[in-house]
């Protein structure tokens, strides 16, 4: 558009020009070496503009006839130049879809078309990374970093190189020049900051992190996070041998997450030691609110070192109603009742949670009750205890597929800060059926049919199992329920071979003495039954 009227503005100035020209006639003389030309304006200017353009010709000419070695090796220079990137592209290609042969035929054509450029070393480092040759892609990223413009990239191969041969000690050294050189490099500081995460450098770490949230690497919200979780972690360590330092930074938790429960229960902690029980229990009903949680309660309940139980019991009810009756809640609230003997208002506060698949714990506070008031012979007790070894298991702390009875502020797997969860584990892997007892052969139904009625009698005294589903047993084809419970005849009995001379060369058989009767087991104690479910409750969270 623009063009155009341009041309149509030259057109008119050229229109202009010639009318304005026409209006004035004139002539032109050249007197040049005893010779005289007389023209018209009009002629003159044309001749002038005819000898302009002849003049261009020839100096086009010329100077193409003085360029063109030049431009032969900028041609070829260019060819060369497509060539190489296409092999580049070709190469990139070959690399994404898996080919090593062709990854390191065109990285090779590249490199030869194209010589050291940032790009062809890249191609040749990853070729021969997907071909499993480690040294030759060590010795490209190696040139990679000879190259101030590609150092960075090629500190990233070797990091990556060193991890693979598990030389932590190289791709720490990698990570920290990278990160130096780049400050805004992810996975430099990603890299750092696990190192200092695993060698308990939480000082250092903080600095990262703090690094990370200036440079807008990670969101506000999440880098505040990371912080708290760092400085409870160094609450922690220097809680036995420096008070002053823990509690500090502790309340800096709290501060940046009141919700985190290991904070929470730092400062509650320790803030009760110094005397302080007023902030120390506003801290801890600040997080219980949000989170309710054995630790919390048990820092909230023990306060005051010497409070009797019914102090105790005072705050667990507090407990109660800040968290609107939370499971928790009602399992704090009983073990202050059953602390104080107050066994009815314990099954008060628990009674909701037994109609909804109670966990562990709650059968065994339910257990405790029973054997307290009835003692630990009765029929309740026992029960309590049998349902506690197949009740759903108690929260616990998660990370990564690891479960832990306490805090730690990175994952024991992924290094990951802030990856414990407090959650239940799962009780039955997703897709797994219930168990079911194999069934039993001919001969086993048949030998096992003269101890039937003992079981059944036993059974009669045996604690009633938790609600959940049954494991059933398949019986063969040609076997009744009736001739399983008959007791054997003459004909069930196996056949016993008469005694005599042996057979010449029939192998002489083999006689394993009879083992010895052991005594009977004691599973049905009251105490053997707790201890089996308490092992279980300690060794499933």
């Amino acid at each position: 558009m623009w063009r155009a009227l341009a041309f149509l503005a030259l057109l008119a100035v050229a229109a202009f020009g010639a009318v304005w020209i026409a209006d004035r006639p004139g002539s032109v003389t050249i007197v040049w070496n005893g010779y005289e030309v007389a023209t018209s304006l009009a002629i003159a200017l044309i001749g002038v503009g005819i000898a302009a353009i002849a003049l261009g010709l020839v100096w086009a000419v010329v100077r193409g006839i003085i360029t063109l070695p030049d431009t032969l090796v900028n041609g070829s220079r260019e060819r060369r130049r497509a060539k190489g990137f296409t092999a580049l592209s070709r190469g990139m290609v070959a690399v994404g879809s898996g080919d090593p042969l062709a990854a390191r035929r065109h990285a090779g054509d590249a490199e030869r078309l194209l010589g050291a450029e940032p790009l062809t070393l890249l191609l040749k480092a990853q070729a021969a990374q997907i071909s499993g040759d480690r040294q030759a892609a060590e010795s490209a990223f190696q040139r990679m970093v000879d190259d101030p413009e590609t150092r960075v990239l090629g500190l990233r191969g070797l990091f990556v190189e060193a991890r693979r041969r598990e030389d932590d000690v190289s791709a720490r050294a990698y990570a920290a020049e990278a990160a130096r050189l780049a400050p805004s490099v992810t996975w430099a500081n990603d890299a750092v900051l696990e190192a200092q995460c695993a060698d308990g450098d939480w000082g250092g770490a903080l600095e990262i992190v703090e690094r990370r949230g200036s440079l807008g690497l990670i969101d506000k919200a999440e880098a505040r996070r990371q912080r708290a979780v760092l400085l409870t972690a160094m609450a922690q360590v220097r809680e036995a041998g420096e008070p002053e330092a823990a509690t500090e930074r502790a309340l800096q938790a709290v501060k940046l997450a009141p919700d985190l429960v290991p904070a929470a229960s730092i400062a509650g902690r320790l803030l009760a030691r110094r005397g302080d029980l007023k902030k120390a229990a506003k801290i801890v009903e600040a997080a219980w609110k949000s989170n309710p949680h054995p630790d919390l309660a048990k820092v909230y309940l023990n306060l005051r070192t010497g409070d009797s139980v019914r102090d105790r019991l005072a705050r667990a009810e507090t407990l109660a109603k800040l968290s609107s009756w939370a499971p928790e809640a009602r399992l704090a609230l009983a073990q202050a009742a059953f602390d104080a003997r107050d066994f009815e208002k314990a099954r008060e506060a628990i009674r909701p949670l037994l109609d909804d698949g109670p966990s562990v714990r709650t059968c065994l506070m339910m257990a405790r009750i029973e054997e307290t008031e009835h003692g630990a012979g009765s029929g309740r007790a026992r029960e309590w205890l049998a349902r506690a070894a197949h009740a759903p298991r108690d929260p616990v702390w998660i990370a990564d597929g690891v479960a832990s009875p306490t805090w730690e502020p990175i994952s024991p797997v992924s290094g990951r800060i802030d990856a414990f969860v407090w959650q239940a584990p799962p009780n039955l892997l997703a897709g797994q059926e219930p168990f079911e007892t194999p069934a039993p052969d001919t001969d086993t139904v048949a030998l096992a049919a003269p101890h039937a009625a003992a079981p059944a009698a036993a059974s009669t005294m045996a604690p009633a199992p938790a609600a959940g589903p049954k494991p059933t047993t398949t019986i063969p084809a040609g076997i009744t329920p009736a001739s399983v419970a008959r007791a054997p005849t003459e004909a069930d009995k196996p056949a016993v071979a008469e005694p005599g001379p042996m057979p010449a060369g029939a192998a002489s058989p083999v006689v394993l003495p009879q083992p010895r009767p052991a005594g009977p087991p004691a599973t049905g104690s009251p105490a053997t039954a707790r201890e089996d479910a308490e092992a279980k409750a300690r060794r499933f969270g």
